[in-house]
């Protein structure tokens, strides 16, 4: 993607404030259009989240509209601005056309089609299924075919920014894709919640807040950030549920995150800190590089951050090498 001016004199602080106020507006547009087209299309269903476990999904025939009316998905209404100019997206799906200017399409149909997009994603997802471009060009109005590039690369920020989840071209002569936790994360929050949307993109902002704030993010640090993005305390939000809960429990007992209580505090404070299943499954440099990419900036920017997580991946690759050597001692035969 083609970065913006850059500025290395851009605190970790900025770099993180615009990745949550970015993901903030997304998820706040996010309800809104939730609201309008799955209430509209289901008017029964109340306006909480009071939603039976095994809500009904679809088959994989039913269109994307049917999915939305089950109240377990959620429609994007507006296009991401975090970089200008092509994305990385663009230059790896060489496979696909270029669009004509899409300067040139109301931007409210567009958001229309991206909505019913990333609808369409999250159900295959869901599935478990790969997804072809034929696939997809069904749920796009026939007028929009031609935009069809400008909406998939719009959709998959969407699912990356918003959900924590890559769409990757996995055979590029046949067109087909599949969909991925980012990051190298094996969680996406659906196991135990009730409201089937992945929140992994909630985890990564938590992860990326506690990296930048020393390694150690105090409840009042992350509910600050959490904030922007209209999640509260005390507060169900419409498409992700009881996030306290989440936080404090799930994520908490999966390992992502260690819940701690702030030393010498009165009255008592708590922070947050990586877990040993963060530290596994990926890096304080892939947290960073994401950050980075929301700002429209690189890591290296960020030097105090970038050499913390470049001696966190030469301590890795250490660690990997002296076990490849233990274990390779272990079967030597004297």
């Amino acid at each position: 993607m083609a970065f913006p001016q850059k500025n290395p004199q851009c605190s970790p602080d900025q770099l993180f404030q615009t990745h949550s106020e970015t993901q903030g507006l997304e998820v706040a547009q996010e309800s809104k259009a939730l609201e309008e087209a799955c209430l509209s299309s289901h008017p029964e269903m109340p306006g909480n989240l009071k939603e039976a476990p095994d809500a009904g999904i679809p088959s994989t025939s039913e269109s994307a509209q049917s999915f939305c009316s089950s109240s377990v998905v959620t429609t994007v209404s507006s296009s991401i601005k975090y970089g200008e100019g092509p994305s990385s997206k663009e230059k790896e799906d060489s496979t696909l056309e270029v669009d004509p200017d899409p300067n040139n399409v109301p931007i409210e149909a567009l958001d229309e089609n991206v909505s019913s997009l990333v609808n369409f994603l999250l159900l295959k997802y869901r599935m478990k299924e790969v997804i072809t471009k034929e696939d997809m060009l069904k749920v796009i109005s026939k007028e929009y075919e031609d935009h069809f590039v400008e909406v998939f690369q719009r959709a998959s920020e969407r699912m990356e920014i918003v959900f924590g989840l890559d769409v990757i071209d996995i055979d590029p002569f046949n067109q087909c894709y599949s969909i991925f936790i980012k990051m190298g994360l094996t969680y996406d929050g659906m196991l135990h919640c009730k409201v089937g949307v992945p929140k992994t993109g909630i985890l990564i902002l938590i992860l990326g807040a506690v990296f930048v704030k020393g390694n150690s993010a105090t409840e009042q640090d992350i509910w600050d950030v959490l904030s922007v993005m209209g999640l509260y305390y005390e507060k169900k939000h419409y498409i992700f549920g009881d996030i306290r809960e989440l936080i404090t429990k799930h994520f908490v007992e999966e390992e992502y995150l260690k819940y701690q209580k702030v030393d010498n505090s009165d009255p008592a404070q708590f922070k947050y800190l990586w877990g040993p299943r963060a530290h596994a499954e990926t890096t304080k440099m892939k947290v960073l590089h994401f950050l980075a990419k929301v700002r429209g900036t690189v890591p290296q920017y960020f030097p105090s951050q970038y050499e913390e997580a470049l001696e966190d991946e030469k301590e890795r690759a250490r660690e990997k090498v002296m076990a490849i050597t233990m274990d390779s001692c272990s079967h030597c035969e004297f």
